[in-house]
């Protein structure tokens, strides 16, 4: 069992409890329509199932750019399908399996008015957000290769 500090029982205040839904609520949503939209069988390009326009990057550098990838990672994640996960972006990877971690965390932590399970620590923020965006960076390198 996690032991709560004294900081974490303390209530959040309207505008913490405002954020903490609406970003809750922003990756939930962002979940379903992974779920929703079809993997591109290429490793990139679903995001043109939302009427997005292709990779601006990609049409003129004729290169994937870091996030390529990311949409049709996050919707293989949803479905279980991990390894074709990696294949198209090992950060959009990492970024689906947080927001399925971290949405509902945030949703019911908002709700509630108090933090669920654990404190947020802005080290903890900084490490794993660095990891993402290394991971990501080291991945498309890879793939420039």
């Amino acid at each position: 069992m996690v032991s709560l500090s004294a900081e974490s029982q303390l209530p959040l205040t309207v505008p913490q409890r405002a954020l903490c839904a609406g970003v809750g609520s922003g990756l939930v949503l962002l979940l379903g329509v992974a779920c929703w939209l079809e993997p591109d069988s290429r490793g990139f390009g679903t995001h043109q199932q939302l009427g997005l326009p292709p990779c601006t990057f990609s049409s003129v550098f004729g290169i994937r750019c870091p996030s390529c990838g990311m949409t049709t990672s996050w919707s293989h994640t949803m479905r279980g399908e991990l390894v074709s996960a990696v294949k198209s972006n090992v950060g959009g990877l990492l970024l689906a399996l947080l927001s399925v971690l971290l949405g509902p965390w945030l949703l019911v932590s908002g709700i509630r008015g108090k933090w669920t399970g654990w404190y947020p620590n802005e080290w903890v923020v900084v490490v794993v957000g660095g990891v993402v965006l290394l991971t990501t960076l080291c991945d498309w390198l890879w793939r420039c290769l």
